[in-house]
């Protein structure tokens, strides 16, 4: 009868393999998630740190002639120029504030630079704020020179290349979209307003949408390394108990035979008899 796994492993030596396993395993473990924190730690502390920092004018980040970095995402900029035409201002649908959905008001600032090396024009898109229906009073479009403070926002991922023929509401927050919209060059993102500094006339009196909170930045791939370290790690915590359960099971094979050597030698006849 072969011999029941459980008398291999309730043995002291394989007790004592296990408990070294477990406490290897363990502590493996807690490094995994040790590394995590600090992804976790590290994403959070670049975030805050580019949302902290003083504003800087957003053509000293990088010009109109050139795509978005993820350095520039959240960062805070400064914004100089004149309001854009009426008719490019547009709506995207969809938008929480609080309890109710509505609309982020995007309206075109026409910028005094660029950072452009053959200093041509451009634009960038600011949103404004919220409003509950495109048919609110402070949706309506202002004039005049502006200087205002915001967030830097990248595009979305949903695709509403097919919202651009219904109209000037949109589903999604993308330059893709609205570069072929506009009859003007401008900047690959956007800017979140949170504070107009020197208001015109017009703003002056008008009313305003609701201010929304800037998108969060993406996140910081630097920090991943410390993911796939905690997934190491982790591994490893699993290969110890792995390669427990595998000596046990080796030990138990061998015992077997042992066993089955035994019986059989026990078996054979010791001798013969002489006629």
């Amino acid at each position: 009868m072969a011999r029941p796994l459980w008398r291999t492993v309730f043995t002291p030596r394989w007790i004592a393999l296990l408990l070294l396993a477990l406490a290897i395993a363990s502590v493996m473990s807690v490094l995994g998630v040790w590394q995590l924190d600090v992804y976790h730690s590290k994403t959070a502390a670049a975030t805050a740190k580019r949302a902290e920092g003083a504003p800087v004018p957003l053509n000293t980040l990088f010009s109109i002639d050139q795509g978005l970095t993820s350095k520039a995402v959240g960062r805070k900029v400064t914004v100089t120029g004149t309001w854009g035409p009426a008719a490019d201002q547009l709506y995207i649908s969809d938008r929480r504030l609080g309890d109710q959905n509505g609309f982020w008001v995007i309206s075109p600032v026409m910028l005094d630079s660029t950072g452009s090396a053959d200093g041509s024009t451009g634009a960038v898109m600011v949103v404004r704020g919220w409003v509950p229906t495109v048919a609110d009073p402070a949706v309506k479009p202002l004039t005049g020179r502006v200087e205002l403070t915001g967030a830097v926002a990248q595009s979305e991922a949903q695709d509403a290349s097919g919202d651009a023929a219904k109209g000037r509401t949109l589903q999604s927050l993308r330059i893709p979209t609205i570069v072929d919209l506009v009859d003007y060059r401008i900047y690959d993102a956007f800017v979140v307003l949170s504070s107009v500094d020197k208001p015109t006339a017009s703003s002056a009196t008008a009313l305003a949408p609701a201010i929304v909170p800037a998108p969060s930045p993406p996140t910081d791939h630097a920090g991943l390394r410390n993911v796939a370290y905690a997934f190491q790690w982790w591994i490893f915590a699993a290969f110890t108990l792995w390669m427990w359960g595998r000596m046990v099971l080796d030990a138990h094979r061998s015992d077997d035979a042992d066993d089955s050597d035994q019986a059989d030698g026990e078996l054979e006849p010791s001798g013969t008899v002489s006629a």
